[in-house]
């Protein structure tokens, strides 16, 4: 059985390839040459992880300070990554919508 450490490290690994998969699919299928970062893509993976590495610390003192009930530590990591998968999905469509590409084709277009 892995130690709680290492189910919390690959339940992060988990939800960073669940957010680089999800974004890539939001651009158009069939382009020419590999998808690359942005800047803007660096800058919103960078966010990503530092609200992990945040949730990484805070998350087991926040969920112990909101409910009565004791909490094992990785449970309170494990939730804190699922709420910041799911706040990032609006934050992607929100810079799609103002035309601010995460990936761009590798002859420089922006998709």
């Amino acid at each position: 059985m892995l130690p709680p450490d290492a189910i919390s490290a690959l339940a992060a690994l988990f939800i960073v390839a669940m957010v680089w998969l999800r974004t890539q699919m939001q651009y158009r299928k069939g382009v020419q040459g590999r998808r690359r970062l942005t800047r803007a893509g660096l800058i919103y993976f960078a966010a990503f992880a530092a609200l992990l590495v945040l949730g990484w610390f805070a998350a087991p003192a926040a969920l112990r300070h909101m409910t009565a009930v004791p909490v094992a530590p990785t449970l309170a990591r494990v939730v804190w990554f699922l709420v910041a998968y799911y706040l990032f999905i609006p934050v992607h469509r929100t810079l799609l919508a103002r035309g601010v590409a995460v990936f761009s084709s590798s002859a420089g277009e922006t998709l």
